[in-house]
């Protein structure tokens, strides 16, 4: 339980798009919620449209993506 609380705590704090600072918490609920490619994720949370446009949180959005599909983490 410990372990599920650090990591919604560190999901909350850690910015998966800089430009827009947006959470990662934020772009895994929205992959939850089916948004499964990254062009949906950017639609749904606004990310990828900073000044970077995508550049630095494409990546990372896309390992979270496959992380969701492969079972890594829910």
């Amino acid at each position: 339980m410990d372990n599920n609380l650090n990591q919604e705590i560190l999901d909350k704090l850690t910015k998966v798009c800089l430009c827009k600072a947006i959470p990662r918490s934020k772009i895994k609920d929205s992959i939850r919620k089916g948004a499964t490619t990254v062009e949906a994720v950017r639609k749904v949370t606004g990310s990828g449209t900073g000044g970077c446009c995508g550049r630095r949180c494409t990546p990372k959005i896309q390992d979270l993506i496959d992380g969701y599909l492969d079972n890594q983490w829910q």
